[in-house]
Order: structure tokens, then sequence, then C-alpha cells
């Protein structure tokens, strides 16, 4: 089931917007999801290679920034075919860093047991418990983080902090509960591993004396820097956490796995729901001419996680094997293929999604 009722068509009185010629501008909107990361990477090399977007900003959390970061450095050094090949790196890269394990590459073999067997393992349940009762700055003294290497060798920091590609990344404020979101110009390696630190696994990062936290726990994407700023008003989002379960959770460790996908994506509601009644106003004309003047109706489309990634665990998010990952890539190039054939001829004319069915 898709998370958005799609609009097949739109009222007369709306298409006032010729179809664009060209290419098309648009922004992107990345969610956070560790490995399930990979499922971006596979739309986003699929939308690069045929070529009709014209990505001009990008609003990212975690995995997404790091695929953001990807995205615009390759734009930048290598246009579509650029960005295709600097996904391929970095996530090649993660691979490396911890992808294999004494065994090979366990997704071979891993297919014919059942499809929780790395949750349901001694070994995970021993993992979960020393997670919960040891803190990072215990059990990892020296603070290392394998993601510094992966980014420092697959990402050109000076040609996103250049790029023309608007980029915004977010991260939680430790002590003030609060979002920070870095522009183009601030990014570095370590604001991408602040955007994507888990608390329970790594030690906060800091930046000019502030502790930093993964920003998927209140901005998972943001949105608001994609419609407050000059940028295109057709908004393209990619989820990673399904919105929707079929089952109810009972087991104690699927309770929280639910609550955790239940709460990464509270901030990105919440933000929906703002975005559906802004629309509703300008739909039903309650606006002021004012008013008008100083908020935009942006274009929704969406390409969501639910349909595709709800079979995984979330003990998933830690696979980076090889296989699975590109298990993962193929079914985003899957769906960004079902995405072209019914949604990009709404981009600069209408929203392809109706954000009021869902959130009004």
């Amino acid at each position: 089931m898709a998370l958005f009722t799609r609009k097949t068509s739109a009222p007369a009185a709306r298409s006032k917007t010729a179809p664009p010629t060209g290419k098309r501008p648009i922004c992107l909107a990345l969610q956070g999801g560790g490995a399930h990361g990979a499922f971006q990477w596979g739309v986003l090399d699929r939308l690069l290679e045929d070529d009709r977007l014209d990505i001009r900003a990008v609003s990212a959390a975690s995995a997404g920034a790091m695929n953001g970061a990807a995205l615009i450095s390759g734009l930048a050094t290598g246009g579509a075919e650029g960005a295709r090949a600097a996904l391929d790196t970095l996530w090649r890269e993660t691979n490396r860093s911890g992808g294999k394990n004494v065994f090979g590459d366990s997704a071979i073999w891993s297919a014919a047991l059942t499809p929780g067997w790395i949750k349901d393992s001694p070994m995970w349940r021993s993992m979960e418990t020393l997670a919960g009762s040891m803190s990072p700055y215990e059990f990892n003294p020296f603070n290392l983080n394998p993601l510094k290497r992966v980014l420092e060798d697959s990402i050109d920091f000076e040609a996103v902090r250049t790029s023309k590609v608007k980029f915004f990344v977010a991260a939680t404020q430790v002590r003030h509960a609060r979002a920070r979101i870095f522009t183009s110009p601030e990014i570095t390696d370590q604001v991408l591993m602040a955007s994507a630190c888990l608390p329970h696994l790594f030690q906060a990062v800091e930046i000019d004396g502030e502790p930093y936290w993964d920003g998927g726990y209140l901005a998972n994407p943001p949105l608001w820097p994609l419609y407050e700023g000059d940028t295109p008003d057709d908004i393209l989002l990619m989820t990673l956490n399904p919105f929707e379960r079929a089952e109810t959770p009972r087991a104690a460790g699927d309770i929280m796995d639910r609550m955790n996908e239940i709460a990464f994506s509270a901030p990105l509601t919440a933000e929906l729901r703002a975005v559906a009644f802004m629309q509703e106003l300008f739909e039903e004309g309650r606006l002021t001419e004012d008013a008008r003047g100083r908020y935009r109706n942006v274009r929704m489309h969406a390409l969501e996680a639910d349909g595709w990634l709800d079979d995984l665990t979330a003990a998933s998010k830690f696979n980076t094997e090889w296989t699975f990952l590109n298990r993962l890539k193929a079914k985003g190039r899957e769906a960004a293929e079902e995405w072209l054939g019914s949604c990009l001829d709404a981009v600069g004319v209408r929203s392809s999604v109706d954000l009021q069915a869902r959130f009004s």
C-alpha cells in the first residue's frame, strides 16, 4: 500500500501551470535509515540515468545526508554519470568498512533462513543488552568511527561546499534539543557524522563546542529549508522508514523497533501535516494577498519505502554486506522506474500525492 494517495489528475481550475520543457527543476528530501539508504542509492541511480530532473537542492538527515553529499559531489565533478559513480563509491566503501565477516558474505546463505534470523540470534540479543547497559564512552573510549574513512574516501567536500546545488543537513543539538540545519558552505565529514550519530553506538560529535546526535530525531528529513528559500516549488520526498505495518508487534524487540520507526518518522509527519494545511489554504483561497506573497504552495511528490522495505527488520539497517546492499539498490531502481512512469509528468505542474487525504 502506498503511504500517500496519488493524484491521477488535477481539477481544471488548478491546472494553470504549463507543462515544463526540458529538464524539470526539483528539490530532494532524503530520509535517514542506516544501510537501508542503499534503497535511495538505487532510486537516485535510476533518476540520474533517466536525466530528466534538474536537482537544485537537497535536504537530508543521517544516511540520506551521506547519499546527498555523494550525489552533489559527483554532480559537481562529473555530471549525472559522475554522481552515479560517487554514489557507487560511497556504498562500496561502506561495505569495505564492515560488510564482510569471517563467514564471507552471509547474505548469500542467509536467504535460506528466516527473515529475522540475525535479530533472533543470541549474539544479536546480547549486543542489544550490551548497548542498553553500556554507553559508547565506555565500550568505545577511543571514539573509533569507521564512517569517517568512508566519507573521506568517497566524497569531495570542497565540491559539495562550492556546488550550485543547495544542501541542507540536519543534526540534533544534544544540550538544547533543537534541530540544527547545516548549509552547503558548512558541510564537512564531521557534519555528516553528526547527522548520523546514534547515541547508543557513538559518542556525540562536537562541532564548535556543541555536541550533536542523529538529525533524524528532530528533522528526518527537514522540509522547511526547501519551501522557505529560493528553491524549486517541487519536492520529491524519499522515505526509508515504513509508515505502515500490517501486524501489531508483540515480541519485545519488535515493539522497540516499531517505536523507533514511529519516533524517527514523527518530525516528518508533523511537517507534512503543515504542508497539507498550507496547500488547503491556498486551494480554498483563504489566504490574503499579503500572505500569498510570504508563503509558498509547494508541489509534493513521494517515493516511499512502504511496499518496498516493510519486509525488513531494524537489525538489517546495520547489514552492509554487498549482496544485501545491491538487493536494496535493485529495489530502489525498480521503485524509481515505477515513479518515473506514473509521476514524472506531474513535476512542475501539480502535486502527485494527496497530502490532504492523509494529513488534513
